[in-house]
């Protein structure tokens, strides 16, 4: 069913309901990023609890309000990727080390296993996964201060 007409709304559960133009009633439907990183406005499926997609959406900006918030919403309850905006200090140069860093989300410290764990999703992008399974997102690192690009340099 892709970039068809369909309404969403949550039912008494909170569970996101769609209703697609031909009538067809599908319940607790899940928006799923095909692009969550690199495009997380363009591109989005919304599955079946079988995990089927009932719905594919171009972008989310093409959606009505309503329809957008709902859907984005839902994505923010199941979605956590802070991203780095500087590191503040490193524990070690060798892995594993602990960071102190400051995201948008706040101070926090994460601890690097090894620098396996630093993926490059672009010449500016890259993605720190933590011992904990928390990924981090530096988003563009050109916008880093210098202290953060230094300390990060010694990693890659």
């Amino acid at each position: 069913m892709a970039n068809t007409q369909f309404q969403l709304q949550r039912d008494s559960y909170g569970r996101l309901v769609l209703t697609a133009e031909n009538g067809d009633i599908h319940e607790g439907v899940a928006p799923v990023r095909a692009f969550p990183i690199a495009a997380p406005d363009e591109g989005l499926s919304l599955v079946n609890y079988e995990g089927h997609e009932v719905a594919w959406i171009d972008r989310l900006a093409d959606l009505p309000p309503a329809v957008g918030q709902l859907i984005e919403a839902d994505l923010a309850s199941r979605e956590f990727v802070p991203e780095i905006e500087r590191i503040e200090e490193v524990s070690s140069f060798a892995c594993p080390s602990t960071w102190q860093v400051v995201t948008n989300r706040g101070r926090t410290e994460l601890r690097l296993k090894g620098e396996e764990d630093i993926r490059r999703l672009s010449q500016t992008r890259l993605l720190i996964a933590d011992s904990h399974g928390i990924q981090f997102l530096i988003r563009d690192l050109t916008r880093l201060d210098r202290q953060s690009r230094k300390l990060l340099d010694r990693f890659l």
